[in-house]
Order: C-alpha cells, then sequence, then structure tokens
C-alpha cells in the first residue's frame, strides 16, 4: 500500500477528481483502492477554500509505482490495525462498570466482546426515556435529578455536539479504535479521516443505544435506574457494590465511570477512604454568535454548503497570568440547560449532525485551581461549582440568564477598551439576533455569576479573541451562564495497575479525571479494560493447571502496555 500526503484539491471536489489528483502524483493509472486517512479543510486563501488529504492507494505493481514517485510526497504503507488482547475468555469471572458514558459502554464493549459478560450499572435511563425526560426539562423545567443532561445512557456526551477529537497521542491505536466503533454502530463514516470529526447529538444518541444491544448480545447485562450507593471490601480488596441503598451484588473487579457531575457518588468514595485530590479545571460562560459572523471571519464569505459552517478554536492569556479558551464549540448548535440539581444552574453546548442551526456558541472558560476553591479539601472544586450554579439559579431564576456583551463588560471592567474595529463594516446584528436555546432563558445579570477575577479575565480574553476573529467582541454578542462543567473537579487516584487504593477498583474516563472528552474517555475505557481482563487472566491462570479450557485458544495475545 502507498501513503499519499500532501494532496490538495478545491473543497467541493468530486471522488472522482480525488483518484485523478491520486493518479496524477502516482504517474499511474492503475489505483485498485484508494482510502482516506485524514482530511482537513485550509482556508488560508479565503474565499477559496481547500481539502488537504492524506490518503492510502492500493496499486498494481506497487514497487514499480513507487520507483516513479515523489519520497517526500509518497511513502510505502503498511496498515497496524488495534487487536485487545484477550479473546475467547470462558470464566465466571464478571466484572462491574459503573455508568455507561463512553468510558464505561467502550471498557464494557471491549470485554463484552471478549467473553467476560460484563455488567454495567447506569443510574440513570436509557437513552430513550432520558430523551423524552431532558426535552421535558426543557420545555417545562421539571428536573428529573436522575435523568437529565449529565446523568442517563450515553453521559454528558449524548446531549453535546459529539465532538470526536483529541490531542491524547494513540501510539496503541485506541482512538481509531473508538472511531472505527463509532461507525460500526451508526455514525457517518467521514468521522474516521476528518480533521475535527464529530457525530451531532442525533446520531449519537442511536449509536449508544446500538452499542448497549451489542453488549447485551455478546452475554453483557446493562441495568438502568441501579445507582451504586455503596462499595463492599474485604482487606483492602473490593468485594462488591451496594446498588440503590438496599441490593448487594457481589463483584471483585470494578470499573468506576462515573461522570463529572457525579458529586455523591464522589462524596461516598471520600467517606469510604478512597484517594483523591482536587484538580484544576476551567469555567466560564457560553458566547453566541450569529453563525453567519462567524462564516465570514473563517472562509470570508457567510455560507458554503459543501464545507459546513465554520468553527474556531482560541486561546487568550488574561493580566493576572490565567489562561483563557473557548470550549466546545458548536457550529450551528444550541445552548441547553444542562443542570442536574435542584437550585443550580448549569449550561452547554450542543449541535445536531447537520449543524444548521442560525447562531454558533461555545464557552469561554477560565482557568481555575485548588487555590482558588477556598479551602483545602478534595472535593472543594465540586463546593466552587456548586456555589457558582446556586448564583446563576438566582440570577435567572431558574432560567438561563443572558446578557449582551456590552452590557458584561461595562458592570465587570474599571477601565474602557477602545474598539478596534466598527461593528457594521463585520458584520450588523440588530435585535433579531436571538438566543438558540434548549430551555427557558431570560435578559438577567450575568455579570454577577464569576467572581471579580474571573468576570475580568474573561473580558480579557474575549477582547483578545476579537483580534482573531472579527466581530467576536462586538457589543451584541450575547453571554451565557454558567459553564461550569468542563471536567472533573476531582482526580481519584490510581497506581501503575490502574486500581484505585481499593484494589479491584479501577477509577475510569474523565469522571475519574483522566480525560476530557468523548474520545478520550472511550479510549481510557479501552485501556481499563485491556489492563482489567489482564489481571483477570493472571489471576485465574495461577489457580489453573490447563489455560486453554479457561481462556480459550488465543488467550493472551499480546502484553497491555501501561
Amino acid at each position: 500500500m502507498l501513503r499519499i500526503n500532501q494532496l490538495r484539491l478545491p473543497a467541493g471536489h468530486t471522488r472522482e477528481e480525488l483518484y485523478r489528483q491520486a493518479e496524477k502524483l502516482l504517474r499511474c493509472k492503475e489505483i485498485q483502492e484508494l482510502r482516506i486517512v485524514r482530511r482537513s479543510l485550509d482556508a488560508r486563501k479565503k474565499p477559496q477554500l481547500f481539502f488537504s488529504y492524506i490518503i492510502d492507494v492500493s496499486v498494481k505493481n506497487e514497487t514499480s509505482v513507487y520507483r516513479k514517485c515523489d519520497p517526500k510526497k509518497v511513502q510505502v504503507w503498511k496498515e497496524k490495525r488495534y487487536r485487545f488482547p484477550v479473546s475467547g475468555y470462558r470464566g465466571d469471572t464478571r466484572p462491574v462498570i459503573i455508568g455507561t458514558g463512553p468510558a464505561g459502554l467502550f471498557c464494557g464493549y471491549m470485554l463484552a466482546h471478549a467473553g467476560f459478560r460484563p455488567v454495567l450499572l447506569e443510574r440513570g435511563r436509557d437513552v430513550e426515556q432520558r430523551t423524552k425526560d431532558v426535552q421535558e426539562f426543557w420545555e417545562k423545567g421539571t428536573l428529573n435529578p436522575e435523568s437529565n443532561v449529565q446523568f442517563g445512557e450515553g453521559g454528558a456526551g449524548s446531549f453535546s455536539d459529539g465532538k470526536l477529537n483529541t490531542l491524547v497521542k494513540d501510539k496503541y491505536g485506541r482512538n481509531q479504535e473508538v472511531l472505527s466503533l463509532f461507525v460500526k454502530f451508526g455514525a457517518p463514516e467521514e468521522i474516521l479521516y476528518d480533521h475535527k470529526p464529530h457525530i451531532g447529538t442525533d446520531i449519537l444518541s442511536r449509536v449508544v443505544m446500538h452499542m448497549r444491544e451489542a453488549i447485551i448480545e455478546l452475554g453483557g447485562e446493562v441495568r438502568f435506574q441501579a445507582k451504586v450507593t455503596d462499595l463492599l471490601q474485604e482487606q483492602g480488596h473490593v468485594t462488591g457494590v451496594v446498588i440503590n441503598g438496599q441490593e448487594k451484588l457481589p463483584a471483585e473487579y470494578v470499573v468506576l465511570a462515573v461522570g463529572h457531575s457525579a458529586r455523591d457518588t464522589f462524596e461516598m468514595l471520600y467517606k469510604k477512604g478512597i484517594h483523591m485530590e482536587a484538580k484544576p479545571f476551567a469555567v466560564g460562560l457560553r458566547v453566541e454568535h450569529p453563525q453567519e459572523l462567524i462564516n465570514l471571519s473563517q472562509y470570508g464569505q457567510k455560507k458554503m454548503d459543501y464545507v459546513g459552517n465554520a468553527s474556531y478554536k482560541l486561546t487568550a492569556k488574561a493580566s493576572d497570568g490565567r489562561g483563557v479558551y473557548s470550549f466546545c464549540m458548536c457550529p450551528g448548535g444550541y445552548v441547553v440547560n444542562a443542570s442536574s440539581e435542584p437550585g443550580r444552574l448549569a449550561v452547554n453546548g450542543m449541535s445536531y449532525h447537520k449543524r444548521d442551526g442560525s447562531n454558533a456558541n461555545s464557552a469561554v472558560v477560565v482557568t481555575v485551581t485548588p487555590e482558588d476553591y477556598g479551602a483545602d479539601h478534595p472535593l472543594a472544586g465540586v463546593a466552587f461549582q456548586r456555589k457558582l450554579e446556586e448564583k446563576a439559579f438566582q440570577i435567572g431564576e431558574g432560567c438561563i440568564p443572558v446578557e449582551r456583551y456590552l452590557n458584561y463588560k461595562e458592570a465587570v471592567m474599571e477601565e474602557a477598551f477602545e474598539k478596534t474595529f466598527e461593528t457594521n463594516e463585520i458584520f450588523h446584528a440588530e435585535e433579531e439576533f436571538t438566543p438558540c436555546i434548549k430551555g427557558k432563558w431570560k435578559f438577567a445579570p450575568v455579570h454577577d455569576i464569576l467572581p471579580p477575577a474571573l468576570g475580568k479575565a474573561f473580558v480579557e480574553g474575549m477582547e483578545q479573541f476579537g483580534r482573531a476573529v472579527k466581530g467576536f467582541s462586538q457589543d451584541s454578542v450575547l453571554v451565557e451562564g454558567i459553564e461550569s462543567r468542563t471536567s472533573s473537579p476531582v482526580r481519584i487516584l490510581r497506581d501503575e495497575e490502574l486500581w484505585s487504593s481499593l484494589k479491584g477498583l479501577y477509577p475510569c474516563g474523565e469522571g475519574a479525571g483522566y480525560a476530557g472528552g468523548i474520545t478520550s474517555a472511550a479510549m481510557d475505557g479501552i485501556l481499563v479494560a485491556e489492563v482489567l481482563s489482564a489481571h483477570i487472566i493472571k489471576r485465574e491462570k495461577a489457580d489453573q493447571d490447563t489455560e486453554e479450557t479457561v481462556y480459550g485458544k488465543e488467550g493472551i495475545e499480546k502484553q497491555i502496555p501501561l
């Protein structure tokens, strides 16, 4: 197989044109198969846009074709595919997985596929019923604390943009395995090669449902409204879990994939003596712009159907040294009420697969550290979040509070900012520019939510972003809050075996502090499944003389990389 780098074509080209350009670079017309490895958008010459490709091709007489190619652009390539280290397990040990977000689902699927028949416990409802509960909350304001944007099958990612890009290095192939499984269960094939892949909440919910069905078909079990309220232990090793304060479920291996909002679970773990620490994260506010403004700045024109609505990724540094950055940017998306506790309000961003809403939104967040929390306690970050969410709830009277950026800036800043451009020269947004929000909202003093230092850092970041994306900090921009669930404020410590301080308990994914998004959480779920399965095999191998009767004929295929 030959790999072609730096293949560039105008956006909107056809599949046939991609083949012809590949044939031109290879100086042959004998391509048997062409597979896109990576596609990214090049907007450096806007409004002219180009796609840049990395592709793999199969050709006849590969050696002779390669000799005629430019070695800087064409390489001989051998594809490496991910393989889970265990298959055909036929023992009796059944791991228990707490949580069915990306970490729990992917961990569960890998274990089920290898024959371990895991039991997945989810405090919320299945994604079908959960969707109804969330919709009712947005329409009527009736919050179900156990079935909402944070809790339920699929985790918080089920009501997000469904972005699948990650900065985690992937030398073991777990990232590609995650994307391949998403496609297997219903995601579009382009997520395998797009530089910034996304699914959208409408497709993601179906993928989650199909993964659950596959786990059950493979012998696993998925139980809903099964909240783990306690852990059972003997001599420093987990022996089971307590469900809903009553049922005891024996288990020697338990995966803790509870998500970043399982605050009551964190409290239970702390009382049980599980070692954890407060960790840095970020808080801020959602900002909304007309999507055409972002397109105009990024693409040089208001609309381009064949590349979709434009996105952005922005970073800045405030005068006090804090980092300020855009987070979870949703082109053509919606701001959503993502609350999970009565009397507290949190927001998030969401978009459907088409990303065809009239507004763009993103969180603009400011970094915070344990020094900001006001207490030296592992759960001090949780208390910090709750205080901000209570204030947002009070200011909005239960609705999402919304404010124009001009009002926010004037209330927060003592000094005036000079305008670097005239708004009308960039984009004119009159009163018709209104929020795209899922849930009830009202205009309110959003500027009262963040502490003064964070509010000032937010404005300084916005002003810097306005120099990078024209119109970003114009007066009519909508500011909404509060974005408090960017990542877990807690890290549940794990050792080289991936165990917590309680042996056999595996902290996993974003809630445990080891991931930051759908893909990295799913990758961590796969890693934990690899290590857990190896632990089971190693223990049972020590107790058995005949490996084949327990592990199947294939057994352990390779060592687990840690």
